[in-house]
């Protein structure tokens, strides 16, 4: 009986402990926390900005500084605004690296290209696009580079025209190169030993090709080809010829009538003239085809695709006679299809007194020099040199001009099918002392559209 109390006391004890213990531990537990409202005493997170409880200080006044279609003001009204001095812009000089903004009548700002890309432009009906490539000198004759477009005025017919499209990247270049065999055999000889250079400055984009013409017309060595490819250093060396021996016929003496076989005459250009009494002959005359060489060469450039510069660039004394094609039809060709002439002029007309001379078409002289006036007509160059280090180095220098050219494109709405010639004036706005060459004209045409 004490042993049954016993256990129960025991249990009964065991349950108050587990009880107590039980108790002790829901004290221990800590309390839930209680949900906060949102209100402006809450932190904020890391990083994150603290509110403001005053409201951030007014806009400056901006009017006058910024304006729709006009951009920001000029410098002298952003100086003014800061309370600074406004620095002072020379625009009488060439080469400034202070950015000036465009005049309010230098017309909408055009579309700035890529070269050697199509002009993204919108299709016109009824309009022309005009391309016109600049070259700009100083009075040394240094091309300028780095010019803004709206330093540019270009006038059709006395009309100023808005340029559409502006780029000063170089354009990969197209060159028919022409060769005059009719040169004299010392000058041809001087000739032959500077064609090597002729790659040296072109660039693996562009392309050549080599054309020769004598008085049987205009032959072609090669079509166009890589620049930088063996077959151009083929056909520079299949182009060498070696010329025509310089001389007087004789007019008096046993050979005066020229050499004869079986008492007929080898060469009937030095017999005597019928009702020539007093025994004058006829010197022979000279062929120099140039106008049919350089027409050939612009039906070559006319078939290259958009997006290059058309260039023919000849080697001659540019003296020109017995063509079939006239001067006027081939500068009609010419500006129909972008082509520029440049050149060299080698032999008698690289003379100061003798190239003057045949430039002036007097009575009793030889053919007329009719290479600069190309040149002029289409806004090529022509350089004029006597030694071989001369020609070697033209040829490289007028490649640099054209890299450094300018390219404009305006819409004209003259009718394409009229066939008219329009007159195309490029000046430069602000700069005095500069050349500006640029072609003189166009003639629309629908192929080029």
């Amino acid at each position: 009986m004490r042993v049954v109390r016993l256990s129960a006391f025991v249990l009964l004890f065991s349950a108050v402990a587990a009880i107590s213990a039980f108790s002790q531990d829901q004290q221990n537990v800590p309390d839930a926390p209680a949900p906060q409202a949102a209100s402006q005493s809450q932190s904020a997170p890391p990083n994150a900005p603290a509110p403001q409880s005053q409201p951030s200080a007014p806009l400056p006044n901006l009017r006058g500084q910024v304006a729709p279609g006009k951009g920001a003001s000029s410098d002298e009204d952003g100086a003014a605004a800061a309370g600074q001095a406004a620095p002072k812009i020379d625009n009488g000089t060439v080469g400034q690296q202070t950015p000036q903004a465009p005049p309010s009548n230098a017309g909408p700002a055009p579309e700035i290209g890529n070269a050697g890309q199509e002009p993204v432009m919108t299709i016109h009906t009824g309009v022309t696009a005009v391309e016109v490539p600049v070259t700009v000198k100083d009075k040394h004759g240094k091309e300028i580079a780095g010019l803004p477009w709206w330093r540019f005025r270009v006038y059709e017919d006395g009309i100023k025209q808005n340029i559409a499209w502006f780029s000063t990247d170089a354009f990969p270049l197209s060159v028919a190169f022409v060769i005059d065999a009719t040169l004299p055999s010392d000058i041809m000889a001087k000739v032959n030993r500077s064609l090597s250079v002729v790659s040296n400055g072109l660039t693996p984009a562009d392309t050549v090709s080599v054309i020769s013409y004598a008085g049987t017309g205009p032959q072609m060595i090669t079509d166009f080809t890589a620049a930088q490819g063996p077959r151009l250093v083929a056909a520079m060396d299949m182009a060498k010829k070696p010329g025509e021996q310089p001389g007087v016929p004789l007019t008096d003496g046993p050979f005066a009538a020229g050499p004869t076989v079986n008492g007929l005459q080898v060469d009937p250009t030095l017999a005597p003239q019928h009702g020539n009494a007093s025994g004058v002959f006829m010197l022979p005359k000279e062929i120099h085809p140039l106008n049919d060489a350089i027409l050939y060469a612009a039906e070559q450039l006319a078939s290259q695709p958009r997006g290059r510069r058309r260039v023919i660039y000849v080697i001659s004394d540019g003296k020109n006679s017995r063509s079939k094609a006239s001067y006027k039809e081939v500068v009609q060709y010419l500006l129909a299809h972008n082509v520029s002439v440049y050149g060299t002029n080698v032999g008698d007309s690289a003379l100061w007194g003798i190239g003057y001379l045949d430039r002036t078409k007097l009575p009793f002289l030889q053919p007329e020099d009719v290479l600069p006036r190309y040149a002029i007509a289409t806004g090529g160059d022509v350089d004029h040199e006597l030694s071989e280090n001369g020609i070697q180095s033209a040829f490289v220098k007028i490649t640099d001009s054209l890299r450094t050219a300018y390219t404009l494109v305006y819409y004209s709405h003259q009718q394409a099918i009229s066939g008219k010639y329009h007159v195309i004036d490029v000046h430069v706005e602000g700069l005095t002392g500069l050349q500006v060459d640029a072609k003189q004209g166009y003639y629309p045409s629908l192929s080029e559209e």
